[in-house]
């Protein structure tokens, strides 16, 4: 057997890969956060399959329930929003079945932060206003940032920066990044990106503790802060230039 680490993407079902289908219908076990992965992705799973909300699992209960899979002889999908390459706490379950001798492999999803660029109808990097892209969350209540990770040292880098798991510290994370970035600088948060009920907020950074107050977003959402968000004077990417040799 092996556990399908699977990117569900930001929850649309018609986002998720090929791949992230066919392992899910081929997987007798679906280990999933309620919180994020909606019902109708669930339906692909096969007639009969275990289906496992962790949302209110400890670590050693989710990769208990991985084991116990392993040693039925019966493939797991395990489901993590946007992509797991970041904020999936894949790596300490990944430890974990390495130490169990749990053979697993990893297929990657759409990420919330292109999600929600997506929704905004807006590219990150922008030739000559940002080429740079800085996916970081606020430290509180959350496992501690290293040293140098904080937000006023990595916006400093400028660029476009996207806050994961933040937003229901959105006072305390304009405060941080507006001592870099200014009070007036382009900002949106998108909450559920690519689902029926997404949210969409735009403004000057300094707007949008109001904004999300007033919207009574705490979660499922990315905070995007940076001028490639209301950029229009720009040149053309060298790479299409009319004036580049050739």
């Amino acid at each position: 057997m092996t556990v399908h680490f699977i990117g569900a993407g930001p929850g649309a079902v018609d986002l998720l890969t090929l791949r992230a289908r066919d392992l899910i219908a081929a997987s007798q076990v679906c280990l999933y956060a309620g919180t994020y992965v909606p019902p109708e992705m669930l339906e692909i799973c096969p007639p009969g399959a275990r289906r496992i909300d962790t949302a209110d699992l400890t670590l050693t209960e989710i990769v208990a329930e991985m084991v116990a899979a392993h040693e039925a002889g019966l493939d797991v999908a395990r489901l993590a929003s946007g992509d797991l390459s970041v904020f999936s706490a894949l790596a300490e379950q990944m430890r974990r079945l390495d130490a169990a001798g749990v053979p697993y492999d990893l297929c990657p999803g759409v990420p919330a932060y292109a999600a929600a660029a997506a929704v905004l109808r807006r590219e990150l990097t922008v030739p000559t206003v940002a080429q740079t892209v800085t996916l970081t969350r606020i430290s509180a209540l959350a496992t501690p940032m290293p040293d140098g990770e904080g937000l006023a040292e990595l916006g400093r880098s400028g660029g476009t920066l996207v806050l994961h798991l933040s937003v229901h510290r959105i006072e305390e994370l304009v405060a941080a990044v507006s001592g870099v970035h200014g009070p007036d600088c382009p900002a949106a948060v998108v909450a559920h990106a690519s689902r029926e009920h997404q949210v969409v907020l735009r403004g000057p950074l300094s707007s949008l503790p109001e904004q999300v107050r007033a919207a009574g977003i705490t979660m499922a959402a990315v905070v995007v802060v940076g001028p490639a968000l209301a950029a229009e004077h720009f040149p053309d990417s060298h790479l299409y230039s009319d004036t580049r040799a050739r």
